[in-house]
């Protein structure tokens, strides 16, 4: 599969590709001119309920190139001069600190106000979303939560070795919220006049909290690009642990060639589903091939020929599957067909006598060991596929009310006007889009009206072949914050997304994707790169 990949972090730690989100900020401008700023003072802040303001800070930055903090990095260059306002809140008896930056472009500010989600257990952006949304003209918010970086989790614990629940607390929900309640009250006390309207951007953790807010706090924003999001966290995070019990369980460690030979072969015999041999998979749900196929193949690994076997077969089919317990009962979803397979399922080097171990993804390696074992030192290598059901069910019981994020009562959020708009990749490698369309599902059933009611504020749009947080331009394009504000300020439902996808050959093609739970299909004519050759329809199962 030829896909690209960034790599931001250290080789062991394939973390950037993933949760690095880049909001783009080409929404439509607005037709007048907002006033500038005055001049950039701190502003007072009443603080939000529950919290007090510890202190409040204004800097003129003179903007320019803005580089990304922390392991994720990134940058963002032509970022216009701004006002940087820093306050930080503190929950009375809980002993946080959490950091809430807000940036005003000192000139062009468009009228609208953007809030911005974190990645894996960052709370918040690392600047570079920031400095991308002040470009776009946009006044920006966002929040540490008191926590740390990406891969930080030193918070997870107290001294007692207990969960530390008040920061846990700050980072699944409560934080995001005071971010937007203390974002708007900068805006007004800098620029003297309200936002327009204000949104709110993420992907992953950030896709994450845009539901979050959709449910608890319905009143933060007017329309909610959350895409890629890690609802239902407590079961998911649990979930992508299972590649490395399926290894260690079954004693089988399949090379990155061999687990690639088999993506590749599964992409091949389901492209034509849709109608065209164009290197996409349009409808994933209905890929149904069997790994036993390649059984006997012959694969080229760094000059040695290997041959993959019936074991490496019947892990892949297992990690395809995915979790379930031991008497059969399905848990959650597997890896996508068509995403990659060494994300979850890494290995470690062989050491001298040539024996090979799992290289464990460490976000749900700390989720485990942190906040399910309280036992930093746990190895996740030992769980058995009965212990694994253990700790998804514990998961679910102890976490899903503090970080499940999967309430399907969107009814407040709908009566509030507001809009919610998703895209994912169907080729998610650490996110599988089941669970978004699940949820998608699970809020069509409670929302009295059904699907038609639901498209009124709700909308999901699956990508092929496109890996996770991919479409922000690692592994194609859409502008889903312009079709956001286009739903929110002039009432134009987006019926497609249009993106720019990269297929199985490496090519950029374009595509309208579908809302779900439409697909998209060719036409039977035309130019299989051109988005124009194919068209909405509806699935078989539907």
């Amino acid at each position: 599969m030829k896909k690209k990949v960034l790599t931001v972090l250290a080789a062991a730690v394939p973390l950037a590709a993933a949760v690095v989100y880049l909001p783009t900020a080409s929404a439509e401008p607005r037709a007048s001119a907002t006033p500038s700023p005055a001049g950039c003072v701190a502003p007072s802040v009443k603080a939000p309920a529950g919290t007090a303001v510890e202190s409040v800070t204004a800097a003129r930055q003179a903007g320019g190139t803005i580089q990304g903090t922390g392991v994720l990095g990134g940058s963002v260059t032509g970022v216009p001069a701004f006002c940087q306002v820093t306050v930080v809140l503190t929950h009375p008896g809980d002993g946080d600190h959490a950091k809430v930056q807000t940036w005003l472009p000192l000139t062009g500010w468009n009228g609208r106000f953007q809030g911005l989600g974190g990645s894996a257990y960052l709370a918040g952006d690392n600047g570079v979303g920031l400095g991308t949304a002040v470009k776009g003209g946009y006044a920006a918010t966002t929040t540490d939560a008191g926590v740390g970086d990406a891969l930080d989790t030193s918070w997870a614990l107290n001294a007692k070795g207990q969960v530390d629940t008040a920061l846990l607390k700050n980072f699944a929900s409560r934080s995001q919220h005071e971010a937007a309640v203390v974002g708007k009250q900068v805006v007004d006390g800098v620029f003297g006049k309200q936002a327009s309207y204000s949104y709110f951007t993420g992907c992953s953790t950030g896709g994450r909290q845009g539901y979050m807010e959709a449910q608890r706090y319905p009143g933060d924003f007017d329309g909610i690009l959350a895409d890629a999001p890690a609802v239902n966290w407590d079961e998911f995070e649990v979930a992508t642990l299972w590649p490395q019990v399926v290894m260690n369980n079954e004693k089988t460690y399949p090379t990155d060639c061999e687990f690639n030979a088999f993506t590749d072969a599964a992409v091949k015999a389901c492209d034509p589903l849709d109608g065209a041999k164009d290197g996409l998979v349009n409808d994933a749900s209905r890929c149904d091939f069997d790994p036993r196929k390649l059984i006997g193949t012959k694969v080229v690994c760094k000059g040695e020929t290997l041959t993959i076997t019936a074991a490496d077969a019947n892990v892949v089919r297992k990690i395809w599957d995915g979790p379930r317990t031991t008497s059969g009962e399905k848990l959650w979803a597997g890896v996508p067909i068509g995403a990659s397979l060494p994300a979850l399922a890494g290995l470690n080097p062989p050491d001298a006598d040539g024996n090979v171990t799992g290289a464990p993804f460490p976000v749900p390696q700390a989720w485990v060991q942190l906040w399910l074992k309280q036992d930093p030192s746990f190895d996740v290598s030992t769980i058995t596929y009965s212990q694994f059901t253990q700790l998804f069910k514990q998961s679910e019981a102890e976490y899903d009310k503090v970080i499940g994020t999967d309430d399907p009562d969107l009814s407040s959020f709908r009566a509030s006007g507001g809009k919610l708009l998703t895209w994912q990749g169907q080729a998610d490698q650490y996110i599988p889009a089941d669970g978004t369309v699940q949820y998608r599902d699970q809020v069509v059933r409670q929302t009295r009206g059904g699907a038609q009611k639901v498209d009124d504020f709700y909308r999901v749009f699956l990508a092929p072949n496109t890996a996770h947080c991919g479409l922000n331009g690692l592994d194609g394009s859409t502008d889903g914050l312009a079709a956001l504000t286009s739903w929110v300020e002039h009432g134009k439902a987006p019926r497609t997304l249009p993106a720019t996808l990269i297929n199985a050959s490496g090519q950029a093609v374009s595509r309208d994707l579908c809302a779900y739970p439409e697909v998209s299909v060719y036409k039977g004519h035309g130019d299989t790169a051109a988005a124009s050759s194919f068209r909405c329809v509806l699935p078989h199962r539907h």
